[in-house]
């Protein structure tokens, strides 16, 4: 085995985990899921059958991954944040049928409480802040807040908050990195910083 599993979690015949990932207490992996490479799966964590989990993911204490929710590669799950697959859930009347995907793209950040609602997809390195409510889609870089959500700033892939309006024609340079970005009306892309020399 390459991966580390604590003597207290439950991992099901038929999960996939991949290298060097570590599974905490109190985890379940059922079978079916996906894990990737380099993950860290914290405490009390449920993931379903369907769930997928690409490399490098981090995911904090007391969260489930549901059926249907894609986590990309980098992606950090913070503590006590809750997903949900069935959007109008009763608890007399059957909805297994009715799970909307749920994709959380390459390196976003979802804070220590937060609530995704299912359906949504949450864009490259946008970070959703603690507490909030995402029951729509969050733009890549977009920092949002609040319930519901809504954008206050753009944020860098390193995590810093980069000084722009949320519209507009502007570049900034996230001081950490060096990274240049580029807002275009209400979209920001990273630009190839080499490319941007030549």
């Amino acid at each position: 085995m390459k991966y580390t599993v604590h003597k207290t979690a439950i991992i099901d015949e038929d999960a996939i985990i991949g290298e060097g990932s570590r599974i905490w207490h109190f985890a379940h992996v059922c079978g079916g899921a996906t894990i990737g490479m380099n993950c860290t799966i914290g405490q009390n964590v449920f993931v379903g059958n369907k769930a997928k989990i690409a490399d490098n993911c981090k995911v904090q204490n007391n969260v489930s991954i549901y059926d249907n929710v894609t986590l990309e590669e980098d992606v950090f799950c913070g503590p006590s944040m809750v997903f949900t697959n069935v959007y109008n859930p009763r608890a007399q009347i059957e909805r297994k049928d009715e799970y909307r995907n749920t994709l959380i793209k390459r390196g976003a950040t979802l804070g220590a409480n937060c609530t995704i609602i299912c359906g949504v997809t949450i864009g490259e390195y946008a970070f959703v802040g603690a507490g909030a409510l995402a029951n729509k889609d969050v733009k890549p870089y977009a920092l949002v807040v609040g319930v519901p959500a809504k954008q206050i700033g753009w944020i860098s892939e390193f995590g810093e908050k980069l000084d722009l309006p949320l519209n507009g024609q502007h570049e900034v340079i996230c001081p950490n990195t060096q990274q240049k970005y580029r807002l275009d009306g209400n979209r920001l892309t990273a630009i190839d910083n080499q490319q941007s020399k030549t």
